[in-house]
């Protein structure tokens, strides 16, 4: 059974050449994290991007992540995924991680699409003879027919999305990482990508997703998690959490 724990967990991005007005003001405008200062003099800028998470998650947890930008959702799933280290507390993951943070997992234009096929799936986690068996119903998916033996630089936007999002919603995750909706191309191909997102969901353990709709948290959570600068505002039952979120940006609106 997949399960993912994390007890006091802390991430600090260290900022390098902050001395100057300019480059202050774009580190405010552009984290939600605590800014300190650190080391001798006081002259290491650090921004503590996640502080004192902690929370439990187990087999059929539907996560949802709120918040507004820089509250640090994104971090936590990057965490989650190993892209970055916490400097301190514990994280425990069982199952296999599948983090899908964009439609197009690392396509390389001058492959063909079936070359492509292989090698993002790969990147993906799958093995060979897993993407060798999944091939036929990527292939139908995406109905690109002949032009998955060209190079892929020779496909238009349209068809970039069409195969990126085959490839990367062909995973069998244990644990999903989603951060806010893929793009799904033009609206014939849409409805056929929700039904294929959803199936990619139903065959998950355990989802995370960070999004700001939420009609979206509402429609696949079953817990949701409200974020502010770092730190954990509010976690548990949908409503009682977008409630809480609602009221937060309304009193901010009136703030402003």
């Amino acid at each position: 059974m997949a399960a993912i724990c994390l007890e006091n967990v802390r991430v600090d991005y260290p900022i390098y050449g902050a001395s100057t007005r300019s480059f202050r003001q774009a580190i405010f405008a552009r984290t939600g994290g605590l800014i300190r200062r650190e080391g001798e003099h006081q002259r290491r800028v650090v921004v503590r991007a996640l502080d004192n998470i902690t929370f439990q998650l187990e087999h059929g947890d539907r996560l949802g992540l709120l918040g507004h930008n820089g509250a640090g959702k994104s971090t936590l799933l990057r965490v989650l995924a190993g892209v970055y280290e916490p400097v301190s507390g514990r994280i425990e993951v069982e199952g296999r991680i599948s983090p899908l943070f964009n439609a197009s997992p690392g396509l390389d234009g001058d492959d063909t699409g079936y070359e492509n096929i292989k090698t993002c799936g790969m990147y993906l986690g799958m093995s060979a003879v897993e993407v060798a068996r999944k091939l036929p119903q990527i292939v139908e998916f995406c109905e690109l027919g002949n032009y998955l033996a060209l190079p892929v630089r020779t496909y238009s936007q349209g068809m970039l999305t069409r195969l990126g999002f085959a490839i990367a919603t062909s995973i069998d995750p244990d644990i999903l990482l989603l951060d806010e909706g893929l793009a799904t191309g033009d609206a014939r191909f849409a409805e056929r990508a929700e039904r294929r997102m959803q199936e990619l969901i139903d065959r998950s353990s355990i989802l995370v997703i960070a999004s700001h709709s939420m009609q979206m948290i509402r429609d696949i959570c079953n817990k949701a998690m409200l974020m502010e600068r770092g730190q954990i505002v509010a976690f548990g039952p949908i409503d009682e959490v977008i409630d809480q979120y609602s009221a937060q940006a309304q009193e901010a609106s009136l703030a402003g």
